[in-house]
């Protein structure tokens, strides 16, 4: 299989659902509604929305049949070099994977314009591909949960996005640092030194600053032709300490005088001044180096942290006013997260936090003895389910050991045991697969008697 993608077992499979349902549950919970998008988008629709950085990673789509007769004969005769394969692409390819899933929602927008209302709020629950150099905790394949809410200017919107993110983590079980800034805070950096058309090259090597450290920062300005002297200036802002408002106080001495720097100031005081009237779980820090590479960001940015494992960003989002501009639909602002599912599993795996459930699809299995015992198993395992009780039979008739271990190799808690002096004598022996205990259970009870055992694990 190709490097960065991955198989997925069965109770790997059950455990990504439970991120999954948990993430859709909280969602809806707030009010948004589901969409889906195709996994391909044509490459126009994502070429220049995330930054040079992010345009190398998208996995481009050859075109079928002969594309090669398409390249002009003048491009094929010169030297191989980086910009004749920037000039041949358009000529063999016209379509790519999605990088992510905010740009086709912008898109999606767009098109469904006169079907939505606005404000439209949406999710989205699927996969997406960068053509990233793999390593742990970063993948070539990888699924994306992304919570939008477009057509609204409000900073509620922002406040809401973050309880969606503190309600999501506790209910999976995870201790998380929200770090949080203003895209309008940067641009007022990029003010301050003079050179406010820099801000991309600000921010993009900023957005490295975990991996490489302020010093492999400022020598990156550098070469993007930020000064010397305007990266010495800029050092001291990016390493303010205190509390959230010590280091807001801080910066309004800085960046008052700037026309963004203001703007995000206050945009960045006003979200957590609406946050202090909601009890938050996780702990919610001002960051003046989160910057989140993509271009298409204009105001609060926010990036997730988990407090237990070393694993870089589980979530992260922030404000685009004007993505859908891209499309022909001006002035519509929007903000939204997005939650990495893979990188959320690898820290439920290395805490050892995924519930016991997810280990397992059955609940009951049923010991076949045999032709004149298994019909009494089957109805019975299908009086389970209509009760909501996940309940197989084991297939064939084989020692009693070897369905034991189909069980305990399957994490089945509970097995059910008639034998034919268990039908003889109307009743069924139920044993815990986890602490071996065995009982007898009247045949006609054993709906009600199972489903006490469940709810005891």
């Amino acid at each position: 299989m190709p490097k960065g993608t991955r198989d997925f077992g069965p109770i790997q499979m059950m455990r990504r659902n439970f991120i999954f349902s948990t993430i859709q549950q909280v969602f809806e919970l707030y009010g948004y509604q589901p969409i889906e998008t195709p996994a391909m988008e044509t490459l126009d629709t994502l070429l220049g929305k995330y930054g040079d950085e992010g345009d190398k990673l998208i996995f481009k789509i050859l075109n079928s049949g002969d594309f090669v007769s398409k390249i002009p004969t003048n491009l094929l005769s010169e030297a191989i070099t980086p910009d004749l394969s920037r000039r041949i692409t358009p000529e063999i390819t016209e379509k790519a994977l999605r990088y992510d899933l905010t740009v086709p929602f912008a898109r999606f927008v767009v098109q469904h314009r006169d079907e939505i209302t606005f404000p439209f709020k949406r999710y989205q629950i699927q996969p997406v591909w960068r053509a990233d150099r793999p390593q742990k905790g970063r993948y070539r394949e990888f699924y994306q949960c992304d919570v939008d809410v477009i057509g609204s200017d409000s900073l509620q919107n922002e406040t809401e996005l973050i309880r969606i993110i503190d309600r999501i983590f506790a209910d999976l079980g995870i201790r998380v640092t929200i770090k949080i800034n203003n895209r309008k805070i940067l641009a007022g950096m990029a003010e301050l030194i003079g050179q406010p058309e820099r801000l991309t090259d600000l921010t993009v090597a900023l957005d490295k600053l975990d991996k490489i450290g302020i010093e492999e920062v400022k020598k990156e300005w550098l070469t993007r032709g930020i000064t010397e002297k305007a990266a010495t200036e800029l050092q001291p802002l990016l390493t303010v300490k205190g509390s959230n408002q010590e280091i807001i106080n801080t910066l309004q001495t800085n960046l008052s005088h700037t026309k963004n720097g203001k703007a995000g100031l206050d945009e960045l005081n006003q979200v957590l001044v609406l946050l202090a009237n909601y009890p938050l779980q996780s702990t919610v820090e001002v960051d003046l180096t989160l910057a989140r590479g993509l271009n298409y960001y204009t105001g609060a940015i926010i990036e997730v942290k988990s407090d237990d494992v070393i694993i870089g960003s589980i979530c992260g989002g922030g404000r685009y006013d004007d993505l859908t501009g891209i499309f022909g639909m001006p002035g519509v602002s929007g903000v939204g997260v997005s939650f990495g599912a893979d990188r959320i599993y690898d820290v439920l795996e290395h805490t050892e936090g995924f519930p016991g459930f997810t280990q397992t699809s059955t609940q009951v299995l049923f010991m076949n003895f045999g032709d004149k015992e298994s019909p009494i198993a089957y109805q019975l395992a299908e009086e389970l389910r209509n009760s909501g009780i996940r309940a197989e039979v084991y297939p064939d008739v084989a020692k009693l050991k070897k369905q034991f271990q189909y069980a305990d190799q399957n994490h089945i808690p509970i097995v059910v045991m008639i034998g034919e002096s268990e039908l003889t004598e109307g009743k069924a022996t139920v044993r815990n697969m986890i602490t071996g205990l065995q009982s007898d259970s009247s045949i006609g009870e054993l709906s009600a008697n199972i489903r006490s055992y469940l709810l005891s694990l």
